[in-house]
């Protein structure tokens, strides 16, 4: 069992950054690839990045590839999400997820995330 409590959205304008974090419990984190997915009002929730258990692989959507930077620490049972340049369009509530399933063929599939956190809203004005 694994619980994510996710944190660091907030209003930014266009061009602004972000850090968002993600907390995990248990003792086993590095036994989850983590991702990060996002909801935009009335649309899917949508893969943004992922990373491998080990923290050596790192995937990201094409949309945002050279602005967002995913990276964990096993340590601390941490995954962060650091966001440059930020578009009205990455405006969305930014999930964290577990995966014990995943891997480097599937990073993609929201159903093998067995564990989210609660969202944190991500609004971006132009």
């Amino acid at each position: 069992q694994v619980q994510l409590v996710e944190s660091g959205g907030g209003l930014v304008q266009a061009g602004g950054s972000l850090r968002l974090s993600c907390a995990a419990s248990g003792r086993t984190f590095n036994n989850y690839y983590m991702a990060w997915f996002r909801q935009a009002p009335g649309k899917e929730r949508d893969f943004v990045t992922a990373i491998s258990r080990s923290g050596v692989s790192t995937f990201y959507a094409d949309s945002v590839k050279g602005r967002f930077t995913i990276s964990r620490d096993n340590s601390k049972n941490t995954v962060a999400l650091q966001i440059l340049t930020l578009k009205p369009e990455d405006t969305a509530v930014y999930y964290c997820a577990a995966s014990p399933r995943a891997s480097a063929s599937n990073y993609r599939v929201l159903r093998l995330y067995d564990y989210w956190g609660q969202g944190t809203q991500v609004t971006v004005s132009s």
